[in-house]
């Protein structure tokens, strides 16, 4: 069975959250129940915790990225509001904080990347991955936002950085490697939801569950399938 090593990363709590739900799924990832299911689909999991400052976040993922050199990097983060796990479909080179950072940073209006083209997609599966999720029992969308915030900061940098690290390789006839990377936002857990019974919540076993389907799915995915996916609005 051929070896898949895969980078997760996830966030400090931010805007006054006590905890981030992506932050403890990695903690979650790390014990030997989720382990050993991911031994056996093949995967080595490596995990990150990230900041939530424009700039370093990139900077610390990247950091990451060249110490494990993964096969795949996903990045989760998390989006009070949303009822399910979101799979994001592309970047967006803007800056746009409707709230500080936890540096303070608060561009307005701002490219990611100066010069950058405006936009990349994802290069992971993620219809499949949401077929996957939704398969173990736990709610999984495709994305077409990831908002203007960290998270799409965070997305944004990465793939544009990998666009180059894998042009470089490609060049190499010393490596075959080729990394594919996506975001996805998780959603409240419950106690962040005490007191509006409104927002929608996911428990953390059903995150990880979520996650760990998702990672599988990923290793043993090539090219996505064709499913309807898209929004209408």
């Amino acid at each position: 069975m051929t070896k898949r090593k895969v980078l997760v990363t996830g966030f400090e709590p931010f805007g006054g959250e006590a905890l981030n739900p992506s932050a403890l799924i990695l903690e979650q990832l790390a014990q030997p129940e989720a382990q050993s299911r991911l031994h056996q689909a093949g995967v080595v999991l490596v995990t990150q915790k990230l900041p939530v400052v424009r700039r370093s976040a990139i900077e610390q993922c990247i950091v990451a990225i060249e110490k494990y050199l993964p096969d795949m990097v996903i990045m989760l983060g998390q989006a009070g509001g949303r009822p399910a796990i979101s799979f994001e479909k592309v970047a967006i080179n803007l800056d746009d904080f409707r709230i500080e950072d936890n540096a303070g940073n608060q561009p307005v209006d701002e490219p990611v990347v100066t010069d950058g083209p405006a936009a990349y997609f994802t290069t992971m599966p993620v219809k499949a991955m949401v077929q996957a999720v939704n398969g173990v029992g736990v709610p999984a969308e495709i994305s077409y936002s990831a908002g203007t915030f960290v998270c799409n900061h965070l997305f944004y940098g990465v793939m544009h950085y990998l666009a180059q690290f894998n042009r470089n390789l490609s060049r190499s006839e010393q490596s075959d490697l080729h990394i594919r990377a996506d975001f996805v936002h998780v959603p409240f857990l419950p106690e962040q939801t005490m007191g509006d019974g409104h927002k929608p919540s996911l428990t953390l076993t059903q995150m990880t569950e979520g996650i760990c389907a998702a990672i599988v799915c990923a290793a043993v995915t090539g090219d996505d399938i064709r499913s309807q996916g898209g929004n209408l609005h």
